[in-house]
């Protein structure tokens, strides 16, 4: 398949629009990570999404819309803490869970009862939607289990020949996936954490709760509500430890893994600052603001550079902690060091 990338411009946005239209995958940019799109409206065209990515078929999608009467399209109903949600975050970061009507196909829901809801701020990801006509379906646009892609090389690097366009929007904003809040029940919760934080979100509904599979995967016989719930998520090929703790202890416990490294190429993602021999050394950012944006990113050039083993600095210490940990878990298939 001949993959075509397109720029922003008004004829190449109406040329996507019509690919949507026609059935076929665009991948395209948000704030959050680049997404690949199809018709949220059309089961076949979700299923390409799938095989595109090498995606299980019990990974939910999420819908993405560009005004928020378009959520009468998609959902059975909207409870008053959800409308709080959606007043207050969209557009935005922010990816709510409602009943879904009739007119969303299981292939996009993954035979769920319930559907994932979002509307992006990236202008260029709601001028597909208005071009396209419809809601767009839309994972990250990236391989099954891989970094998500944050800037369309990223993108490029994935899905050329697998599907039938990129839109270059550069760099993303934010770097990790949105954050994911289901309404279907009481109290709701937070089932991945992301620019949207804890502490936002307690400001506008006081009752909400964190799932406890935030910093784990889980199990095989449990049905994920949302993506990123289940499957290895977020890992590069290189084997990547969390050391989590202060400066001082943290960096103390990398250079001891550093000299006992069995002769592989080793990297560090620093977020403390590089004081390190014999390794690859890449910028996380001071915050995890930063972090978060950097994240994916740095990880994919470490694979570019060839490194095996990856360590990384890390300390929660504001409110972007838990989705930049959530990542990075995953990531390192919970292979964490507490200093």
């Amino acid at each position: 398949m001949e993959t075509k990338l397109f720029t922003a411009s008004d004829d190449d946005i109406a040329l996507a629009g019509e690919i949507i239209k026609n059935g076929g995958l665009v991948a395209f940019p948000t704030e959050t990570v680049y997404g690949l799109g199809a018709s949220a409206f059309n089961p076949d065209a979700a299923r390409k999404i799938y095989a595109a990515k090498g995606r299980p078929s019990d990974n939910p999608l999420i819908v993405h819309i560009c005004d928020k009467a378009q959520l009468s399209e998609i959902a059975e109903s909207i409870t008053p803490d959800a409308q709080s949600v959606i007043d207050a975050f969209m557009p935005g970061p922010i990816t709510i869970i409602l009943k879904k009507n009739l007119l969303i196909p299981d292939a996009v829901t993954a035979g769920l009862k319930t559907v994932a809801v979002r509307y992006p701020s990236n202008e260029t990801a709601c001028r597909l939607i208005r071009a396209a006509g419809v809601p767009i379906a839309a994972p990250s646009a990236n391989l099954s289990g891989k970094p998500s892609p944050t800037d369309v090389s990223h993108v490029i690097e994935d899905m050329t020949g697998r599907i039938d366009a990129i839109i270059d929007g550069g760099r993303c904003d934010v770097g990790v996936e949105s954050t994911i809040v289901d309404f279907t029940d009481e109290p709701p919760v937070i089932l991945r954490p992301g620019g949207v934080t804890y502490d936002d979100l307690k400001k506008v509904v006081p009752t909400i709760k964190i799932d406890k599979n935030i910093l784990r995967s889980i199990g095989a016989d449990e049905v994920p509500k949302s993506p990123g719930m289940k499957y290895k998520h977020y890992a590069p090929n290189a084997e990547v430890t969390v050391i989590e703790g202060e400066k001082e202890n943290v960096q103390r416990k990398i250079k001891e893994l550093l000299s006992d490294n069995e002769g592989k190429i080793a990297g560090v993602l620093a977020m403390y600052g590089a004081d390190y021999d014999n390794a690859v050394i890449l910028s996380a950012g001071e915050s995890n603001k930063e972090y978060a944006k950097n994240l994916f990113s740095a990880l994919r050039e470490f694979d570019r550079l060839g490194v095996e083993k990856v360590y990384a600095e890390f300390c929660e210490k504001d409110g972007y902690g838990l989705a930049v940990k959530n990542r990075l878990y995953k990531a390192a298939a919970q292979r964490v060091i507490h200093v």
